[in-house]
């Protein structure tokens, strides 16, 4: 794996990203007793033609995580693979239609304190966010992060969990400042994906809000 350039959203930066996750070897987790979940990564081009990461706002009226900053994911319907379940909710929660051609690749399982194993797929979508429109029902609203926020020095941030030995992980950025579960997968792409770095996450704690 090596770190890649990522000024401009084009076919050579997809390969470079494709390149960096076929070298590394994703870590599964057993689901047990969990709920299988899948949430997507989507690169798209942002302003300026530059590359960046869909983020979504969890809509106000959901049971759970209401309000909270999320990746476009849910629950595996059946017997789904993580791949189609990530499609399908893209489509579901943003009206984003991708097909598995759109896939690049899959990082590390993560568990969560709320009772689930989220697998975490990278997708190239070649699309304008404006286009997009989330479904009320479950996003409040679409914003995008540049890979250039995310790779930056200070937006990782690591702080002592009171509940337990880990630490607790956050991104800040210039949205909010975003913590695990969403925190690790956007930590993860961050290292493994632009920086080529083999680095693992499941080892982060999330805040108390994010376990309910």
């Amino acid at each position: 794996m090596q770190p890649i350039s990522f000024n401009t959203y084009s076919d050579v930066l997809r390969l470079a990203m494709a390149d960096n996750l076929s070298d590394f070897e994703a870590c599964p987790q057993p689901l047990g007793q969990l709920r299988a979940a899948a949430v997507a990564i989507v690169l798209v081009e942002g302003g300026d033609y530059s590359p960046a990461v869909l983020l979504t706002r969890r809509a106000q009226t959901l049971r759970a995580h209401s309000g909270q900053w999320a990746l476009p994911g849910g629950r595996l319907d059946g017997d789904e693979t993580a791949s189609e379940a990530a499609l399908r909710e893209l489509h579901e929660e943003i009206n984003l239609p991708l097909t598995p051609e759109a896939i690049i690749g899959i990082m590390d399982d993560y568990i969560t304190r709320s009772g689930y194993r989220i697998t975490p797929v990278v997708l190239w979508a070649g699309t304008d966010v404006s286009a997009l429109h989330p479904n009320p029902d479950e996003v409040a609203s679409i914003h995008t992060v540049s890979l250039n926020e995310l790779a930056r020095p200070n937006a990782p941030h690591f702080d002592a969990s009171p509940d337990s030995g880990q630490e607790i992980l956050s991104m800040k950025l210039s949205v909010d400042q975003i913590y695990a579960p969403t925190a690790a997968f956007l930590y993860q792409f961050r290292e493994v994906v632009i920086q080529g770095r083999s680095t693992r996450v499941l080892h982060y704690d999330q805040p108390r809000f994010a376990w309910r």
